[in-house]
């Protein structure tokens, strides 16, 4: 770079003369002087056809985790890289320093880490990088757009799994696995033991009792190896927002702590995402580990602005099982008119499977109805009490075709939902 220093020396050098000119003469000489700097300046930059950018692939990553985008650019000209690059992350990425200097010498390679902080989920994408080469005295730059494209995939976060201890200390009591010990549960036969006082009568063994000459019942253990379905809505419904997620999102997570626990439960599990058609679908019957491969097929999810085909429901789960199931949907209770798709749809499915519909309810409903400070509250609080009778309504007739109905706010849907697949599985439903 001694070369390029001697050059500036000449330039400042002939600035002096120049400016001692009077009048116009000595404007034009500047400009003059300063245009060959400028034109010195690009001349000494380093090109950027001869550089040379490389991504290693940044992997998955949980929503609002930390991920890290590195690139290796390679400068395979003679002259020093003086350069700003700038990674193109789409905003949704959370890159935090997207922009960076960096000096790479001639025939070397120099590694920068862009760090990542996705605050949606999905797959991010990035489509090439931009290398802007200055001159060593900063007063010109040459630029060039390298492809370099990249995606990151945001996991759903998996908030529920603080209830996964919980719920899995349940299903050992109901087997048998752990020291406390439920009398009653299931119904799949255990083993036979001696009468004592207070078991059912009807538990009792008739021929093992003849054969012994002594009472002696049978025990019993909760349903293993049962099929569990759950169906989730991803059709215009499953858009909206209520609280800080949208019900897709909160529907995500009741499905993802169910799979792991009806897993843990020794059931096989399957997965479907549909609305007009199957979005994605995952299951415990293929090879590796169920969570991994739900939140693989979940990540890419959106919410599609159409109907649900109600039709076609009943279809896709006999695809999945054609033998008797726990079915789970989880969908709305509001949307379009249930009377004519959710109602008629559950009690079919009703009639072979066991149909649990799990939905989402608006926190807001039961803010409304307790303010009626004035007027306008009054009618809010009238229209909150509409909307929710009306879902009691629907809920209402939904049990009489024998369907469960867990109807629950954001945070509490998880749970519910697998509290409602203990009791099932508690009374032998399954």
């Amino acid at each position: 770079m001694a070369l390029s220093g001697r050059f500036v020396l000449l330039a400042l050098l002939g600035l002096v003369p120049v400016l001692l000119l009077p009048g116009w003469g000595s404007v034009l000489g500047v400009l003059v002087v300063l245009a060959a700097l400028l034109c010195l300046d690009l001349g000494l930059a380093a090109s950027p056809r001869t550089i040379e950018v490389r991504r290693a692939d940044p992997g998955n990553v949980t929503l609002h985790g930390t991920a890290v985008s590195v690139l290796t650019v390679f400068n395979n000209g003679p002259r020093r890289l003086r350069a700003t690059v700038r990674d193109a992350w789409q905003p949704s990425a959370g890159a935090q320093d997207p922009v960076q200097e960096l000096q790479v010498p001639g025939q070397e390679s120099r590694r920068l880490t862009v760090r990542l902080r996705p605050v949606r989920r999905g797959d991010m994408k990035v489509p090439h990088v931009t290398v802007r080469s200055h001159g060593p005295l900063g007063l010109a730059a040459r630029q060039r757009t390298v492809p370099c494209p990249g995606v990151l995939r945001v996991l759903p976060p998996f908030h529920s799994r603080r209830h996964l201890p919980s719920k899995l200390r349940k299903l050992r009591e109901l087997d048998g696995k752990a020291a406390v010990q439920i009398r009653g549960a299931g119904t799949e036969f255990d083993s036979l033991r001696d009468y004592v006082r207070g078991d059912d009568v009807r538990s009792i063994d008739w021929r093992a009792t003849a054969r012994r000459s002594a009472v002696v019942v049978r025990t019993w253990r909760p349903e293993r190896d049962r099929r569990v379905v759950i169906m989730l809505d991803t059709s215009r419904t499953a858009a909206a927002r209520i609280e800080d997620e949208p019900r897709l999102d909160t529907g995500m997570e009741a499905a993802l702590l169910l799979a792991v626990l009806a897993e843990r439960g020794g059931d096989r599990v399957d997965f479907l995402a549909f609305d007009r058609r199957p979005r994605a679908r995952a299951g415990s019957a293929t090879s590796g580990n169920l969570l991994g491969q739900l939140v693989q097929a979940m990540a890419p999810l959106e919410a599609e602005l159409i109907e649900l085909d109600w039709s076609s429901i009943p279809g896709q789960i006999r695809a999945v099982s054609a033998h008797r199931s726990l079915v789970v949907l989880l969908t709305s209770l509001d949307g379009g008119a249930p009377e004519e798709g959710l109602i008629p749809v559950a009690a079919q499915l009703a009639r072979q499977h066991v149909v649990v519909v799990a939905t989402v309810r608006d926190p807001v409903l039961g803010q409304m109805l307790q303010e009626r400070t004035n007027a306008t509250d009054v009618f809010r609080a009238a229209s909150a009490e509409r909307a929710l009778l009306e879902r009691a309504a629907v809920a209402a007739e939904l049990r009489q075709h024998g369907v469960e109905v867990v109807d629950a706010e954001p945070h509490q849907l998880p749970p519910q939902l697998a509290d409602m697949y203990i009791r099932l599985k508690a009374a032998g439903r399954l």
